[in-house]
Order: C-alpha cells, then structure tokens, then sequence
C-alpha cells in the first residue's frame, strides 16, 4: 500500500484533536484504556447514564495538558448522543483569558455555550428576562457602541459583550467589577432560564437531558492572586461550591496541581460532591522496574501507524512499518522517548516529517530527540535536580510545589497500574549527560 504524504503530515498534527463523532478522524482513535489503569470514559459515563439519569451531577477530570484528555472527552460527547442525551462540548480557553479569569466569566461561557447549542442544534430559542436586563445594563455603564437590542439572543448577546471587553482592559475590569459581586444571580438565573427550560424542551422532545463538558480549564494560569492563594485555587476550591450548583450534568477539566493541594479534600467536597476527580494518566512505555511494558509499547506504536494507514488492521500497519520508519526499532524509539505523553510522542514524529520524506531514518530522530532533550534541560534549574532523584527512589510526588516544579514542566510524567498511582521521570530527560553524572555518584539506595 502506498503512503500518502500530505494527510500522514496532518494526521499527525499533535494540536489536532480527534472527533469520534466526524467518520473520517475516528479511525484515528486508539483506544488506551486496558494500560491505563482505568476506564475513564466509561466511568463518567456511567455515573450519567446509569447511576444519575435523573438528577445532576458534577464530576471533575484532570491529567497533563496533551496527555489526551480533549479526545477522550469529545469520545464521552460521542457515547452520550449514542444515549440520547444532548451533550455540550466546548473549549473554555476559546472564549476565557486564561490569565484572567472569574467565577462570573465562566457561568457566562458555559451559558452561552449551552443556549447556542441548543438554538444551532435543536431549534430551541430560550427566553432569558434576567439576562435581557443584564445586557442593556452593561450596555449603558460601558458607554460604548455595543450592538446588542434588546431582543438578542443570549448567546449572541454574551458573544458580543465577551469580545468588546477583550479588546479593552479597561472595560473588562469595568464588567468584573459589575458581575463578580452578581455570580450568585447569575448562577440562579442560568439555573431558571437556561438549563431547567433546555431541559424540559429537550426531554419534551425525546431526549433524556443535559450534558454540559467543559474543556481546558485545567489550563488556567496558575499565577498567585494573594499570597496564600492561586487563581486555580480561589477558583475551583473557594467558589467551586457555584460551579458544582448548576442544573445538568457537568464534567469540568481541572488543573492537575490541584490534586497536590493541602486542600484536595474541600475541593473533592465543594466541588465533586464528595467524589474524587478522574485523572487521566500516561500511557506506560516501561514498567515500575523499567523494562519494556508490551501492551503499552503496541499501541503507542499503532498511535503512529494509525496517521499512515487508518483504514488498515492493526497487524497490517505492522507489515507496512517500512513504508514509515527505517527499521521497526526506529519506530520504538519514538515511542520509549515519548514517555506514552501522547502530544509529545505526536510532536516528536511531526518534526521529523517536517526534515524529510518517509521512510524516517534514524539519524533524523536522534536529532529531534536530542533538541527535544534540549529544550528540557532549558527549563531545569540545578537544585530540581535532586527533587528528580527523590522521584526516582520513591516513584512519588508529594506536594503542590513539586508537581509545579516537576509535573508542569513535564521533567516527570504520573501513570497507573494495579499497584497504583507512580510517577518516572521523562526518558528524554533520563539520557542527559547531566543526569547520567548525577546517576553514577547517587548512592544505589537512590536508584529504582
């Protein structure tokens, strides 16, 4: 079979997303569950299908940023509709700055998230007196031009007062400062005009209920704003207890870091209702031990395959590892380096193309691999490396300083197997020079 070059090179784009609903990328899907310790999908799942069909639930998901999560959340959004369930999927980063962000600006985006959805998708034109005010309201104190009657659709409405104010850091602060002392308002009328009327109409119609998932919060800066408390934590933990009140089921992304808070446990309560968040691990490339962990290693090696030859068996794709890589071990390479960080491995292959044609030669990827190391050890200030070495003898991260210091910057990567959550450090970094020196002299009690 013959490789073609153009939709391999986009396939492997490693900020694509795969959309289990669109026919054409589902090929694309590989499904990691079996190695991942868990079947995450499944369990949010299950929790709205089986467990709570009838009452909201609020169920909270993390994991590195590029380990998958997106995927597997739009493949959540897939299985839900297969249910009849009518699922709002959207990213939060695309309306939210990021480095900026209030509890008023997300009840705002997941409503007009939700009432666009449901005016695109399902006909359903949603009467919101309370925001009909609040519009010429903001209208009037912003003394601007906003184009925004007072018959504007919700969403069109939020749409509008959201992109007026990015433009402007004056303004925003003006809006925050009138809707931030308003979320409880806010919350409520969401509740009232937006999510109990959609859920009535949609069950009027067949439908079961409301799914709203919200993606990349977990992206949200995690600067401080006093000096005891992080955006992420005044957030999700002081006011999570507004997020986890609205009317339909919701699944929200959630920073990683948090799972390391001294305060894990008030936010499981506040805001998961008492339920732990689900953490998306790594796929394992190698064992506790460090040898070669098989099934890991097959599918990280069809992840790559499946971009060449999506319409093929996986056996097939294994016959056909020539048409891509010089030798199967190059192809193995890839994969052990990547550490099974899905993005990464994704990234690492998309560099090579970007240098020559397939079939990848060897040379080709220890380059990109050695600037990949590279890049890392930029990153690596001389005192992380002994939090590294205590990684390395306990397989553990103990605090929220050492996840910012280690997991965020990607020098350790977290996963999970029978025995449990462990953490190892990322292959790449583990071939530097330095940490080679640093290894010879540890004392063997150091060492997994």
């Amino acid at each position: 079979m013959t490789l073609h070059l153009l939709p391999f090179f986009k396939a492997c784009n490693p900020s694509k997303t795969i959309d289990l609903a669109n026919p054409l990328e589902r090929p694309y899907y590989i499904d990691f569950s079996s190695v991942r310790g868990a079947k995450v999908v499944e369990t949010l799942e299950r929790t709205i299908v089986r467990l709570s069909p009838d009452e909201p639930t609020c169920q909270l998901f993390s994991g590195h940023i590029g380990c998958g999560k997106s995927t597997e959340l739009l493949r959540l959004k897939a299985r839900l509709e297969q249910e009849n369930y009518h699922v709002v999927y959207f990213e939060s980063s695309r309306d939210l700055d990021m480095a900026d962000v209030n509890i008023s600006d997300i009840l705002m985006a997941i409503a007009k998230s939700v009432s666009e959805s449901l005016e695109k998708t399902a006909g359903i034109q949603l009467s919101a007196p309370y925001f009909t005010n609040l519009f010429q309201e903001v209208k009037s104190f912003l003394q601007n031009s906003l184009d925004l009657d007072a018959e504007a659709q919700l969403s069109l409405g939020i749409a509008r007062i959201t992109a007026k104010t990015k433009e402007n850091p004056k303004l925003r602060e003006q809006l925050k400062q009138s809707l931030e002392p308003r979320s409880e308002r806010i919350l409520r009328a969401i509740n009232e005009e937006v999510l109990e009327l959609a859920d009535r109409e949609l069950k009027a119609r067949g439908k079961k209920g409301l799914v709203a998932i919200v993606d990349n919060l977990d992206r949200i800066a995690p600067r401080q704003i006093t000096p005891t408390r992080s955006l992420p934590e005044y957030l999700f933990i002081d006011r999570g207890s507004q997020l986890g009140r609205l009317n339909c089921h919701m699944v929200y992304t959630i920073p990683l870091a948090l799972i390391f808070s001294n305060e894990y446990q008030t936010l499981k309560n506040r805001l998961g209702g008492g339920i732990a968040p689900i953490i998306l691990p790594m796929i394992p490339a190698c064992d506790r031990d460090g040898r070669d962990n098989s099934q890991g290693m097959a599918l990280l090696r069809q992840l790559l395959l499946v971009r060449a030859f999506p319409e093929l068996e996986p056996q097939k794709r294994l016959e056909l590892i020539s048409e891509v890589f010089d030798s199967p071990q190059t192809l193995d390479r890839l994969c052990r380096v990547s550490g099974g960080h899905v993005r990464n491995l994704l990234g690492l292959l998309y560099t090579c193309l970007r240098q020559q044609d397939p079939p990848i030669d060897r040379y080709c990827v220890e380059s990109v691999i050695q600037n990949y190391r590279e890049d890392i050890l930029l990153a690596l200030e001389d005192h992380e490396w002994n939090l590294i070495m205590q990684v390395m003898k306990e397989q553990k991260v103990r605090g929220e300083q050492e996840y910012q210091l280690l997991l965020r910057s990607m020098f350790v990567f977290e996963y999970q197997d029978e025995g449990g959550r462990w953490f190892g450090i990322n292959p790449a970094l583990a071939e530097s020079q330095r940490f080679q020196k640093i290894l010879a002299i540890a004392p063997k009690s150091n060492r997994v």
